[in-house]
C-alpha cells in the first residue's frame, strides 16, 4: 500500500502543479458556468415566468439555478477525473514508464496509482465545486439544502467519480500522445454540456435524441443530482401540482425516459457501479499491456 500511496501522491503533486491542466479539466462547467450568467439564466427564467405567472421570480430563479448548478457539478466529476491522466499520457510519452519497470514497482502497483490518483483528484475537484454551487444558492437565492440531501448528494458524486475515472482510464490507454489527450479533454468537455442535457433542457431536443441522451449513463447522472438539488425548488415553482410537477421533471431532465420506460433511480445506480467494477478490470488490463 506504501507503494500505491506514493504514487498516487507523486500525480497528485503533478496535477495541482500544471495549472492549465487543472484549468482544462474544469473548460466545460466553466463554459456552462459563464455561457448560464450571460444568456441561459435569462432565457430560461423568462421562460418558466410566462409558463408559471403566479410563481415568484425568486423560486423561478431558485429552480433554473439548482437546475444549472447539477449540471455542472455531474460535467466536474466526469472531466476532473480525465483530466488527471495527464500524468499517464505524460509518463507514456516521455518513456518514463522504463524507469518505473526497472524498479521494485508491479504493474498492478502503477496502474492501481493511476487509477486512484484519478478519482480522488475528481473527487476532490467535484466537492469544491459542490460547496461552491451551495454557496451561491445560499447567497444568491437564499436556498439551504439540508444535511441529509447533501449527503446523497456526495454519494452520487463519489459513485459518479469512481464509474468515470475507470472509463477515463479505459480510453486514456488508447491515447499516444499530449496532443491527442488535450483534443480529448476539449472535446469531452463541451461535448458532455449537450449529452447531459446543461447547455439546453432535455425536453427541448427531438425525441429521438431526448431517448439517445436519458439512455446514455452522463444523463442519468445528471437526472440524479438534479433530483436531489431540485426537490424542494420544484415543489414551490409548481405549488405541488402533481401535472406540473411530473411535465417540469421530464422537460429538465430531473426524471429520465426512454421511450415509455422511465429509468428509475435504481437502475442507474446499478449502471454507475458496473461501470467502475467492468472499466477497472479493462483498464487495468490495457495499461498494464502499455508497460510492457
Amino acid at each position: 500500500m506504501r507503494v500505491i500511496a506514493d504514487i498516487v501522491g507523486r500525480n497528485l503533486r503533478i496535477y495541482f502543479r500544471d495549472r492549465l491542466g487543472v484549468f482544462f479539466s474544469l473548460l466545460g462547467a466553466l463554459v456552462l458556468f459563464l455561457l448560464y450568467m450571460l444568456f441561459l439564466r435569462t432565457l430560461q427564467t423568462g421562460d418558466l415566468a410566462n409558463s408559471f405567472p403566479a410563481a415568484s421570480s425568486a423560486s423561478v430563479s431558485a429552480f433554473v439555478d439548482t437546475w444549472m448548478f447539477a449540471g455542472i457539478i455531474s460535467i466536474t466529476t466526469i472531466t476532473t477525473g480525465l483530466g488527471a491522466f495527464s500524468s499517464f499520457v505524460d509518463d507514456a510519452v516521455t518513456a518514463r514508464f522504463r524507469d518505473f519497470l526497472v524498479s521494485p514497482i508491479r504493474r498492478s502497483q502503477l496502474s492501481l496509482g493511476y487509477l486512484i490518483s484519478s478519482f480522488v483528484i475528481a473527487m476532490t475537484m467535484s466537492i469544491i465545486v459542490l460547496v461552491l454551487s451551495l454557496a451561491y444558492l445560499f447567497f444568491v437565492d437564499g436556498l439551504l439544502l439540508g444535511v441529509a440531501t447533501i449527503a446523497i448528494v456526495v454519494g452520487e458524486i463519489a459513485l459518479s467519480c469512481l464509474a468515470f475515472a475507470a472509463l477515463s482510464a479505459f480510453g486514456i490507454s488508447f491515447v499516444r500522445t499530449q496532443g491527442a489527450f488535450a483534443a480529448l479533454s476539449t472535446i469531452v468537455g463541451t461535448v458532455l454540456g449537450f449529452i447531459a442535457g446543461a447547455y439546453v433542457p432535455v425536453g427541448a431536443f427531438p425525441e429521438g435524441v431526448r431517448n439517445v441522451i436519458n439512455a446514455l449513463p452522463f444523463g442519468q447522472l445528471a437526472t440524479l443530482i438534479r433530483q436531489q438539488l431540485s426537490e424542494g425548488t420544484l415543489a414551490k415553482l409548481t405549488a405541488g401540482q402533481p401535472q406540473a410537477t411530473e411535465r417540469l421533471s421530464a422537460v429538465y431532465g430531473i426524471t429520465a425516459s426512454v421511450g415509455d420506460w422511465q429509468v428509475p433511480t435504481a437502475y442507474v445506480l446499478a449502471v454507475l457501479a458496473a461501470m467502475a467494477v467492468v472499466f477497472t478490470a479493462l483498464a487495468a488490463a490495457r495499461i498494464r499491456s502499455r508497460l510492457r
